[in-house]
């Protein structure tokens, strides 16, 4: 299975980032550094990007050659992909209340339906909040294939750019009416009520959050569809990394106030272009600049984003605030605590259902698993 370290590291910064933006459950990583962790919750939207380009070549490449969608192959190796851990996860939360980060706890049927981020009451229930994020995932999982067979058994490029135009603009009319007709009317009375509905509204719902997935879909499309200009992409990736710089910088400014009308409407797919310029120049970076513990970063990040809370929450209760621990010393034993739980998820659970998969699919005819870049 070929591993490209450009993808690799963007998707080391992005676990890292948002491990970061979490870090408010501990009390934050202090006033010096807070411009790093404010903007963390980036890095979902990075992690967005990544899976919806790799999903979708996965899934748009046999189907451009001419071939069936193995939808069995793609569905199984998905379920072996994000449901052992995330199960072992969430059994812990609900089985040990102590442990959780906050004490409310969603009812489990909402993580197991992955309807979470539809039905949460984010002001009572905050624990394993996060998922949020896996169930934006399983939607696109379960639908973009389906789609993805419907678009390509007619190929049209017109079709596609206005449906991926449609997804975009729908998202912005959704964000802006929420804005406008739930938050608005709040927003000078009831600070915490504004928060809440910008979580509930705009931030959590997967028809809100789909510019990220679409962009990286989009990625993959111009790979397949236009291969030269995919390929002369490639051999510009500076210029590719200095324009998706420039428009990052440009969303930081407008997220500058994160819950006003006009980030909330035009930030996401603007933040989107920025990522998804830097994951297409990332494509083509060479091998030696492959940064030492980025690609076990990005190897473990799945198992990082599930228990990370869980981690810097046992290290505050049990170390850190028995010990009265601060500064820098605080963050190694965070930093310990993180990746040690997470390394422990990754090698106990997630590695050896990744590695039975594997072996399932050396039992299988060619497909479209076989397609990945990574997965």
């Amino acid at each position: 299975m070929q591993r490209l370290p450009g993808l690799d590291l963007l998707r080391s910064w992005a676990i890292v980032w948002v491990m970061l933006f979490h870090s408010y459950i501990v009390g934050g990583v202090g006033e010096h550094f807070s411009w790093l962790s404010n903007y963390g919750w980036m890095g979902v939207d990075l992690f967005f990007v990544l899976s919806g380009y790799l999903i979708g070549y996965q899934l748009l490449a046999p189907l451009a050659r001419g071939e069936p969608l193995a939808w069995r192959d793609f569905y199984r190796r998905r379920a072996f992909r994000i449901l052992p851990a995330f199960l072992v996860v969430l059994a812990i939360y609900v089985a040990i209340p102590t442990l959780r980060e906050a004490p409310g706890l969603q009812p489990a049927w909402q993580f197991l339906s992955f309807t979470l981020n539809l039905l949460i009451d984010y002001q009572h229930n905050q624990a394993f909040s996060h998922a949020w994020s896996l169930c934006v995932e399983e939607h696109f999982y379960l639908l973009f294939p389906w789609l993805a067979f419907w678009m390509t058994r007619r190929p049209s490029t017109h079709r596609m750019v206005a449906l991926g135009l449609a997804v975009v603009a729908f998202g912005m009319i959704v964000r802006g009416y929420v804005w406008l007709h739930d938050m608005a009317p709040v927003r000078d009375q009831d600070g915490p009520a504004f928060g809440l509905r910008f979580v509930e509204g705009i931030y959590y719902p997967t028809w809100a959050r789909l510019d990220g997935l679409l962009a990286g879909v989009a990625l993959a499309a111009l790979r397949i569809g236009r291969p030269q200009l995919w390929r002369r992409w490639q051999a510009r990736r500076s210029l590719l990394l200095v324009a998706g710089i420039a428009v990052f910088a440009l969303a930081l400014w407008l997220f500058h106030d994160r819950l006003g009308f006009w980030p909330s409407v035009l930030g996401y797919p603007l933040l989107s272009i920025a990522l998804a310029l830097c994951v297409a120049s990332a494509t083509a970076w060479p091998a030696h600049w492959s940064i030492p513990g980025a690609g076990w970063l990005a190897r473990t990040s799945y198992s990082l984003y599930l228990s990370h809370k869980l981690a810097l929450h046992a290290v505050a209760t049990w170390v850190v605030g028995p010990w009265h621990v601060h500064g820098m010393a605080a963050f190694a034993l965070y930093a310990a605590g993180v990746l040690s739980v997470g390394a422990a998820l990754h090698y106990a659970v997630e590695r050896p259902f990744l590695r039975w998969r594997e072996r399932i699919d050396t039992r299988q005819p060619i497909g479209a698993a076989r397609a990945s870049i990574t997965s």
